[in-house]
């Protein structure tokens, strides 16, 4: 059986905080992509799991949740995959850009691939 969602949170390249709800069993990380001002691309790991192993099977459904009130940005992605086949899934979303004068866009990817076995395991 599946274990509740834990509590996380983290900064992105432009200081903005993210909380993000994740099942410890299947998430290994979250990254966030965005432009930056000089117009390169930075990708960087949002929010990582602090557990090394997973303790359970992950179950049927996976739900991770991100939020980042200051960008108006609530996300909410289920995986339903009970042969555990899904390694990364990425969610490209439109936030209000930094000076205020239209969209920009912020991808997060949502990553599995940690291993199963509590922390006594080899």
């Amino acid at each position: 059986m599946a274990r509740h969602n834990r509590e996380g949170e983290g900064t992105d390249q432009r200081g903005f905080c993210y909380n993000v709800s994740y099942q410890p069993d299947w998430l290994r990380h979250v990254k966030v992509t965005r432009l930056l001002e000089s117009g390169r691309q930075s990708t960087m790991i949002l929010f990582r799991n602090p557990a090394e192993r997973g303790e359970r099977e992950p179950g049927d459904q996976v739900r991770t949740r991100v939020r980042c009130p200051d960008q108006d940005l609530d996300v909410q992605v289920t995986v339903a995959d009970s042969c555990g086949h899904v390694r990364r899934v990425r969610v490209a979303c439109a936030v209000p850009s930094a000076d205020g004068d239209g969209e920009e866009e912020v991808v997060l990817t949502f990553e599995n691939g940690l291993p199963l076995g509590g922390p006594s395991s080899p």
